[in-house]
């Protein structure tokens, strides 16, 4: 087994919330500098940065797993990583027939920038990726492992757009086995409120928006080798 220092959950320039510096190579040179070994790039519904974070990463050996911050129908986020790349892009056109039909206004909201591995911007995205889906939590893990990926709700200990805060309490016949947190120190309160969380696996990653805020090489997780399926198996119990 290795330890693997890890930050699951990294926005881009994609995200109108990210900042514009959030682009490929930064991105890849800010963790690779933090000597982190693997990264998510997870930005609000959509993957479509993915590819060209991949291919940036690739000559600083950063392991980077293809993912998005999903917003359900009930404003709850949830990451949803991929095994591959391709299963990450059929899923982010599943995704944009279901997120509302709302246009974006840069000057409110921000820029969604899309960009090559060489951090030239390539297009914009006309939706506003901030909304949420018509995708319930019900069916959200059936609709993601069909795609060939798995789910992790979102800073649970969050007081907004979190699993617990916005039901109030993680349902019973939930069917994730990890989670996110902000910070470690708030699990043994969460896992007594919700004893369904111990038998979980938890991370922790930053949400970053800004380069600054990627996670410095503290946590860590422990697989079988350095590889996206190694690392998804691990967070699923396979």
């Amino acid at each position: 087994m290795i330890d693997l220092s890890y930050d699951f959950h990294i926005h881009t320039c994609l995200s109108p919330c990210g900042d514009n510096d959030m682009t490929p190579q930064n991105i890849a040179a800010m963790a690779a500098l933090k000597k982190l070994d693997a990264i998510a790039i997870t930005d609000h519904n959509t993957c479509k940065n993915c590819a060209a974070i991949m291919e940036a990463a690739e000559k600083y050996n950063l392991l980077v797993i293809p993912g998005m911050e999903l917003t359900t129908s009930e404003e709850v986020h949830v990451l949803c990583l991929f095994y591959d790349l391709s299963s990450a892009l059929d899923f982010d056109e599943y995704v944009y027939q279901h997120l509302l039909s709302i246009k974006n206004n840069e000057k409110i909201f921000g820029q969604q920038l899309l960009c090559n591995s060489e951090d030239e911007v390539t297009g914009t995205i006309d939706k506003l990726l901030i909304s949420s889906t018509d995708i319930s939590l019900e069916i959200l893990w059936e609709t993601v492992t069909k795609h060939n990926g798995i789910i992790l709700p979102a800073h649970i200990d969050k007081d907004t757009t979190s699993i617990i805060s916005n039901l109030g309490f993680i349902p019973p016949d939930s069917k994730f086995n990890c989670i996110e947190l902000r910070e470690l120190t708030n699990l043994e309160e969460l896992v007594r409120a919700n004893p369904i969380l111990s038998s979980c696996i938890v991370t922790c990653s930053s949400d970053a928006h800004y380069l600054q805020d990627i996670h410095e090489p503290i946590y860590t997780l422990p697989v079988p080798e350095k590889n996206i399926q190694s690392i998804l198996d691990t967070l699923c119990k396979k």
